[in-house]
């Protein structure tokens, strides 16, 4: 059939919706415009929409080219080894399963992801351009790897960041979104940037300026303290951590009197971790007027007088007022003063003690804790590890805890303010006299890859707990901890543990299965990092 025989005249306008409408009712319904009702019906309908389409595309405009954009920051670093980036693709593809206790002897690859990062920005490598999209995805899954992620992929990821949505967390994670800070001695450009830029382009420039110059981030400040809103007034203040110093208490000390109550908080608290401050000596006072020593007991004994109010004074050096649900009013008042208390100050107020003779001392009228409590978080603010070892107490102690560390939480603070090695001593101790039950969050402060004592203790202890027929799903997440932070160099010492032990008759059915299949996911994945850490040059 010659579908060109039926001559078509020109379709009026609205003629595709006509169109549209006599193809969805049928041509025996209802006649194409410009045909004829009968058997050439369909055929008038095909031409007519034939040359309709052609009509409306030839009536189009063409659309304005969109600007392209500019090309990525080239990145001078040099380019992975080839087997660093295969691995990489390997990390990135698998999947961890969903299943919890028992998942095989494989080495869960998403896992090491972050430690191989960490290598390889130790190396100073470039990431594979073919591999930032896979990358951006897992750390937009993963707020953990996004530090070592945006590293890694250098400026390509703020370039790629621009043009996706999904990965706009790299523009907030880059000091000014990207932008290029101005240079040190362009004052002009950095007064405008601070005025006129955006938030997070102000905040990354005063942060930029402190770890170079803390005196001008801080005059940088001043000139428009008065105008900023209060929730800015806090970000802007939190930044002054970084370079803290005497130079900054005059400032600090006009915050006190700040219209917002967190603005003023975070004044205290600043100024508190300033042991030299005039906040801190006010404090001190009033911390020394509710603690003495009692000397005629047979023992000397700390007592406790806590505050009967809080009056406008305390308030304003950044004692809130209000307690807790379920907390007194004065010990939490006294919590306070102690916590923002230099701890110098405990010496000469109970006798010239050592800080581990002042904890040795017994405290009346149940206030052990409270007061123990406080000097834990003061020697975490001000840093002061000889205070910290004191509460922390021997590993071996019976209380499992030290005679001052209320929690596991507590403890892992503490901890933090000792150097690495002395950490994991500590923590390595504690295993060997306590086991692994308390210990998840303590390992968490160690440094990666644990030493080899820390490294034995937990090996040891975990084949403890196998022995004993523990139930084995209750130490999986040591085990993950030990894949990632064992040093892969104990893998040989671990061969003796992969065999599957007779069970005893108390023991958890299928546990020898599990710590076996458990001790051979370990060796395995230590051997692969050590493999990791050669392809990566090591």
């Amino acid at each position: 059939m010659n579908r060109t025989s039926t001559p078509v005249d020109a379709p009026a306008p609205g003629a595709w919706e006509e169109l549209v409408t006599v193809a969805l009712l049928g041509t025996e319904r209802r006649t194409p415009p410009g045909g004829a009702p009968g058997r050439e019906a369909p055929v008038a309908l095909l031409d007519a929409a034939a040359a309709e389409t052609i009509r409306r595309r030839a009536g189009l405009r063409p659309g304005r080219a969109a600007r392209r954009p500019e090309p990525a920051s080239e990145d001078p670093r040099p380019a992975l080894p080839a087997a660093a980036a295969r691995r990489l693709s390997l990390l990135l593809t698998d999947r961890p399963g969903t299943g919890g206790g028992r998942r095989g002897t494989a080495p869960d690859l998403m896992e090491l992801l972050p430690q191989w990062l960490a290598t390889a920005n130790a190396r100073g490598f470039a990431a594979p351009p073919q591999a930032l999209p896979a990358l951006l995805d897992a750390a937009r899954g993963r707020t953990d790897l996004r530090p070592a992620t945006l590293t890694f992929a250098g400026p390509r990821a703020v370039w790629l960041a621009r043009l996706n949505p999904d990965w706009r967390f790299a523009l907030r994670a880059t000091p000014g979104g990207g932008t290029a800070l101005p240079h040190p001695e362009d004052t002009e450009q950095t007064r405008r940037l601070w005025e006129e830029g955006l938030f997070a382009e102000r905040v990354a420039l005063l942060s930029g300026i402190r770890a170079r110059e803390p005196a001008a981030a801080r005059e940088l400040l001043t000139t428009t303290w008065s105008t900023e809103r209060a929730e800015d007034r806090l970000m802007f203040l939190d930044s002054l951590r970084a370079g803290l110093g005497p130079q900054d208490e005059p400032f600090l000390e006009q915050a006190l009197a700040d219209r917002s109550r967190n603005v003023r908080a975070t004044a205290a608290e600043l100024l508190s971790a300033l042991p030299g401050s005039a906040l801190a000596a006010r404090m001190a006072v009033r911390a020394a007027a509710c603690v003495a020593v009692d000397r005629t007991r047979d023992t000397p004994t700390i007592t406790v007088e806590a505050p009967h109010e809080c009056d406008a004074s305390m308030e304003r050096d950044g004692v809130a007022a209000k307690a807790p649900a379920g907390r007194g009013e004065r010990s939490w008042w006294f919590g306070q003063l102690v916590e923002a208390t230099p701890l110098g100050t405990w010496s000469a107020r109970l006798g010239g003690r050592t800080p581990r003779q002042i904890v040795a001392l017994p405290v009346t009228d149940d206030w052990q804790g409270e007061l123990h409590a406080a000097w834990c978080r003061a020697a975490v603010r001000q840093r002061e590890p000889e205070w910290a070892r004191a509460l922390l107490g021997t590993p071996s102690a019976p209380e499992a805890g030290g005679p001052g560390a209320v929690s596991l939480a507590e403890r892992a603070k503490l901890l933090g303010t000792l150097s690495a090695a002395e950490r994991a001593d500590w923590v390595a101790g504690f295993i060997a006299t306590h086991g692994l039950s308390e210990a998840f969050q303590l390992l968490g402060v160690c440094a990666v890859p644990w030493t080899a004592p820390l490294g034995r203790a937990v090996v040891d202890a975990l084949d403890i707990a196998r022995d004993a027929g523990s139930y084995p799903w209750s130490f999986s997440g040591v085990m993950g901890l030990a894949e990632r932070c064992l040093d892969p160099g104990e893998a040989s010492r671990l061969d003796g543990l992969l065999a599957i032990p007779d069970e005893p008759e108390d023991a958890s059915p299928g546990a020898g299965g599990y710590w076996a299949e458990a001790f051979q996911r370990l060796v395995t994945t230590l051997r692969l990092r050590a493999v990791m850490v050669e392809e990566l040059g090591g």
